[in-house]
């Protein structure tokens, strides 16, 4: 599929999936122009998550980029984290939130944007979130090799 192609997105507004209702339930519709709070900082895992989950079950999406996903979504759901949550609390939903935004990054190479758009359970849209994420991730990656190698080469 090409990026050029369009793709024609038809939202019914009586169907209302089950994570939609719960997070409108914690979330209050935000104005434009108005910068993200921390709930939807809290809710960005989830969300992430759950737009790869609807991507499963997409034709749209090919089935080597579903098979990406299943192993970005049983990541967040495996006990086994680099950073376990359970020693190190809300700081170890750090690397479960690189990993479902880096699997979603490399999706976006082969799925049309209006596709992971149609399925984004957040606020704003699901590209800027998952650049955010991604570029926050690579800030925090480089920083963190620059202290390393610096460390070693004053030795």
């Amino acid at each position: 599929m090409s990026r050029d192609q369009t793709i024609t997105i038809e939202l019914n507004p009586d169907e209302q999936r089950l994570y939609d209702r719960l997070r409108r339930q914690v979330v209050r519709k935000k104005e434009p122009g108005v910068t993200s709070g921390l709930v939807d900082l809290l809710l960005l895992l989830p969300d992430l998550t759950i737009l790869l989950m609807r991507l499963l079950r997409d034709d749209r999406v090919p089935i080597a980029y579903k098979v990406l996903a299943v192993a970005g979504v049983a990541y967040v759901f495996s006990p086994i984290d680099l950073v376990p949550s359970l020693i190190f609390g809300p700081i170890g939903l750090v690397d479960d939130l690189v990993i479902v935004a880096g699997t979603l990054s490399r999706m976006l190479n082969r799925v049309h944007p209006d596709v992971v758009r149609s399925h984004w359970p957040g606020q704003g849209d699901a590209l800027d979130a998952i650049h955010q994420v991604t570029a926050w991730t690579e800030k925090q990656v480089t920083a963190g090799l620059r202290q390393v190698f610096g460390s070693l080469l004053r030795r």
